[in-house]
């Protein structure tokens, strides 16, 4: 009988052995396979590029930005994460680190080698065209995709990590509202032409990174940036509803990528493409608030004035809600952490009137082969 129990226990350790064994194999299997992620694009999706970006003055590295989640700010344009961090959360990697700081600490030899989760090129303030908001000292989206490919050609990011990865594009909005911006420009390009020409450079960027080697794209639309509080900066420009011509390019340049999107099977061998509809997300926030958790879609939790936008957050004279994620705004510009929140699980898992042809889940896991 004592031999008999001797030996159950013993072959019950055996399969835990055997388990054990299995289990920490296919975990690792799993981290093995789960891509990066590279972010190019503007304040929506910049976790901090422009705090290393010196004499930059677009810029989100004081209080009370980061509050929410991280308590401290981050340089990120949000009372707490952004879409690139929510994805980076359900995919099951840490947060990619700003492409500034990955450089300055390989340079000064604090850190090996460049993140093997991805990197953020990100940079607030910057539009698709190169000329937007230039004299601010932002990172111009060709600069970004410039310092990606210095990385890709130096083979300081592995071939396979690019391949597997999933690039996020979100860009746009500044060259916009800044087209609506008072200075006198007689020879400036009309609704239409400004639209195509930053359609355009859209399209240059996804040439240039698939030849760099990337197979999975997400172009993120924009929102109604004719909704933001900081209209109410702009002369003449409506408060009490959202300003409808800004929001005609918008809805043009978000047609732009759609086509963009949906010309990548036939353009690019091998590579596979998303468009995020961010505007149709939002414009149903605004359109059933409490459905969401929103008590408040039209000011900014953060700011000061009209709509709470005649004054950036934490500048002098701002005041804070006591509770900003039932706020669509943040800051005079940017979403809650709430609204990036929602945003991102329509994005994850979402249908094809959030995202299309296919969402995030099904892209981030989609095993490209070698081309």
């Amino acid at each position: 009988m004592l031999k008999m129990i001797i030996k159950l226990l013993f072959l019950l350790l055996v399969l835990l052995v055997l388990f054990s064994s299995c289990s920490f194999s296919a975990a690792n299997n799993n981290v093995e396979d789960l891509p990066g992620i590279f972010a190019f694009g503007d304040s929506v999706l910049d976790a901090g590029n422009n705090h290393f970006n010196q004499n930059c003055t677009v810029q989100a590295d004081f209080p009370p930005y980061g509050s929410t989640f991280f308590h401290h700010p981050t340089g990120r344009f949000s009372n707490g994460r952004t879409v690139v961090d929510f994805i980076s959360q359900y995919i099951g990697i840490e947060f990619q680190k700003p492409y500034s700081e990955a450089h300055i600490e390989v340079l000064n030899g604090s850190r090996k080698a460049y993140p093997s989760n991805g990197i953020n090129f990100a940079s607030a303030g910057s539009g698709v065209l190169q000329g937007t908001n230039k004299d601010w000292g932002i990172t111009p989206l060709q600069d970004q995709i410039q310092q990606f490919q210095a990385l890709v050609e130096q083979n300081q990011i592995d071939q396979n990590l690019v391949q597997k990865s999933v690039f996020l594009f979100e860009s746009g909005s500044n060259d916009i509202f800044d087209y609506f911006l008072p200075f006198d420009t007689p020879n400036q390009l009309d609704p239409d032409a400004h639209v195509q020409a930053m359609v355009a450079q859209v399209m240059k960027f996804i040439d240039q990174i698939y030849k760099l080697g990337a197979r999975k794209i997400v172009l993120v639309s924009l929102g109604p940036v004719g909704c933001v509080p900081a209209r109410a900066l702009l002369p003449g420009a409506p408060t009490d509803h959202c300003h409808e011509r800004m929001n005609v390019m918008v809805k043009n340049y978000n047609k732009g990528l759609e086509t963009l999107v949906n010309d990548i099977p036939i353009k690019y061998h091998g590579l596979v493409g998303a468009y995020g509809a961010v505007y149709d997300i939002v414009q149903r926030f605004r359109a059933i608030p409490t459905r969401y958790g929103f008590s408040d879609v039209t000011n900014a939790c953060c700011g000061y004035g009209k709509l709470g936008g005649l004054i950036q957050c934490g500048k002098e004279g701002y005041q804070t809600c006591t509770k900003p994620n039932e706020f669509l705004f943040w800051d005079y510009f940017h979403p809650s952490e709430h609204t990036y929140k929602l945003i991102s699980k329509a994005f994850w898992g979402g249908n094809k009137l959030q995202i299309r042809p296919i969402n995030l889940k099904t892209l981030a896991n989609i095993t490209i082969a070698h081309t």
